[in-house]
Parts: structure tokens; sequence; C-alpha cells
């Protein structure tokens, strides 16, 4: 099996360090890829300091990856040597259940293979994320990549852009829509764009005063500081529909009241714990609805990510080394990051 030059944490309690790894020979189907660039996602952050329960070790984070294709199997149809290739959140999954067969593989009833922390199939190892140098994929969940965009900031749009993509796009948001934010981070950001992108006017929702700006410079029209109740009132009923990207627990209810009649509060933040109930009331009064997305399909992110690429949609992003990756940690869990860090894998030291 070759080995791969990777970063990752051998350990919970113990800083990322440069180790090598195995990859499988590409089979038939495969398609392998020399990354380029990889964003870091909270994912990474919460996987690789075993905040999200017990893991195998060690753990190579990474799930939005952008790279040039190195090799293809015999089989392989629509990937050729040197094309531009990406990986996000899933290299497999049952592809026999009902959500599977829909293209719905991040809802596989058996659970998808991830990116990294999942049991690949062909060898039975634990699968490592984009923190290397190169991946092998099954073609199937290989995706392709414009030659005309910004590579490194196209990378997040494999899990913050699709995250946020997937259920503007099955609420059916467009030029009619008045569609609300909550929280202007890695998911936030990219809400605000996209919403803005498919014609809707957007409105920000957020802690931080020092946040308007931005927001109204990535495309918010309005900008509602959710502390100040008079504001918030103000809001009331005038949306149609509000993506909640915030993943800390905080109350629902207010968010709930800015919705007009059947409007829709949906949720891809995931609190450590969870958000507090939410009033009935708010809900039955106006025949309001409470939902939740993950990720999106294959074939949904091929959508977004030509969406992206028409529209001009990337994220905003800090360009780190690989050995920046712990203080990168810190200052996500902080707030300190316009918008999305992403590695240069050119930085990838050699393995110890």
């Amino acid at each position: 099996m070759p080995q791969t030059n990777a970063f990752g944490a051998p350990a919970a309690d113990q800083p990322l360090a440069s180790l090598a790894i195995e990859r499988r020979e590409p089979g038939p189907r495969d398609v392998a890829i020399e990354i380029l660039y990889c964003g870091v996602c909270h994912s990474d952050l919460h996987t690789a300091r075993g905040e999200w329960g017990q893991q195998k070790w060690p753990i190579v984070p990474g799930h939005e990856i952008v790279g040039r294709v190195g090799a293809v199997g015999g089989e392989v149809e629509g990937f050729a040597v040197g094309d531009l290739a990406g990986v996000g959140c899933m290299v497999d999954s049952c592809r026999t259940c009902s959500s599977c067969a829909e293209g719905l593989e991040q809802y596989c009833e058996r659970v998808p293979t991830f990116t990294y922390g999942g049991v690949e199939k062909e060898t039975g190892r634990m699968t490592h994320g984009g923190y290397s140098q190169a991946v092998v994929v099954d073609q199937d969940f290989v995706l392709h990549i414009s030659a005309d965009v910004d590579l490194a900031a196209t990378a997040p749009l494999l899990c913050a852009g699709i995250t946020t993509y997937s259920p503007l796009r099955y609420w059916n948001v467009d030029a009619d829509s008045k569609v609300g934010v909550v929280g202007l981070g890695g998911l936030g950001h990219m809400a605000v764009k996209i919403a803005k992108a498919m014609g809707a006017e957007v409105t920000l929702f957020t802690t931080s005063p020092g946040k308007a700006d931005d927001a109204r410079a990535l495309g918010a029209t309005n900008v509602v500081i959710s502390t100040d109740a008079d504001a918030m009132a103000a809001a009331r009923r005038t949306l149609d529909f509000i993506i909640d990207t915030v993943a800390a627990p905080h109350g629902l209810d207010a968010y709930l009241g800015a919705l007009r009649r059947d409007g829709s509060l949906v949720l891809v933040g995931v609190p450590p714990t969870p958000h507090p109930s939410p009033g009935v009331v708010g809900l039955i009064g106006a025949r309001r609805s409470i939902g939740g997305s993950n990720i999106g399909g294959i074939a949904e992110t091929q959508e977004m990510l030509d969406f992206c690429a028409e529209h001009g949609v990337t994220s905003e992003v800090e360009m780190i080394s690989m050995e920046q990756i712990d203080e990168a940690y810190d200052r996500m869990l902080a707030g300190d990051v316009k918008f999305r860090f992403v590695i240069d894998m050119e930085s990838m030291p050699a393995a110890a």
C-alpha cells in the first residue's frame, strides 16, 4: 500500500503532528487525487479533540478537498489524469437504501462512509481525510471542479457551501424569497452569499454589531442585532425562511416570530447541548415549521459547485500552512477568522 504524508491527531489530548498513512492502490473505479487545498471545518476540530465521542487514533481530519487527478482506474468515466477534482464529507454509502437510491447519500440509512473516521469498505481500515498529500476515492463520490474558479476559496464549498445550499434549494428559495440567516461564521457567510445569488433578499441576525458591515458586503440587505429587543420586534413576520447556522444553544422563539405564516426555520448548526424548546404557540399560531438539514448528496453537491462557479460564489478564506493548524483551531474557537481557514498543501511537512 502506498504511504502518504499527512497531519493528524495522535490522540484527543495531543496537538496534530506529521505522520505517514496508507492509501489503497487505485482500483478499477477509483480516482487518486493529489490534494492542493483543504478547508478547515469545525467538525475537524471537534473530532480531532475527541469532543464528538470516542475515536480510533490517529485521526487525519479534512473534508473540504480540492486537488488534481493523479491516476484513474480502468473503469473510471468522466475523470482523467490532470483534471481538477473535489471530495467532500463522504467517500461512500450503502448505495442500496431508499435515501441512496434518491441521491441523498447524506441520509444513508446504514450511515455514509465519512471522509475521515469512517471504515473503508475496500480495506477495512479507517478513512483518513484531506490533511494529507493524496486521497483515493470511488469515482461516484468525486466532484468536478471548474478550472475557472479560485481553487483555495472553492474548497470550503465542499462542506460549508453544500450545508447551506441544500436547505435553501430544498425550501425553494428564489427571487421572491425573504431569507434570514442566523450567524455570520463559516456557514453563515456562505448562506448569505448563496441566498443572495439565488435572488433572495437577505437579513442577517447577529449578536455582534461589528459584523454588520461584513454582512452587507457579502450580500445582506438588512442586519438585525438579535440582542436588541426593538430590532427583533421590528423583524416580526417579515421573512419566508430562516437558516440558523449557530452551533451554540440559543432560544428559537424570536426567530420563529420573524417568520410569516407558513415560514420555516431550518437548523444546520450542531450545538453541544440542545436548544431550549420553542413555544408551541409560535408554531401553531402561524403554521410555522422547524426543520433540519445535513450537507447534501453527491448530485446536489455537484449542482452547488456548478451554481457557485456560474455566479462567482466562493468562500472568504485565510490561507494557512499545515503546521499552523492547532493555532487555527484555537482561533476558530475564539471566532478569529474571516471566514474559513484553508490549508495550502504545499506546506505539508515530510512524515516523521
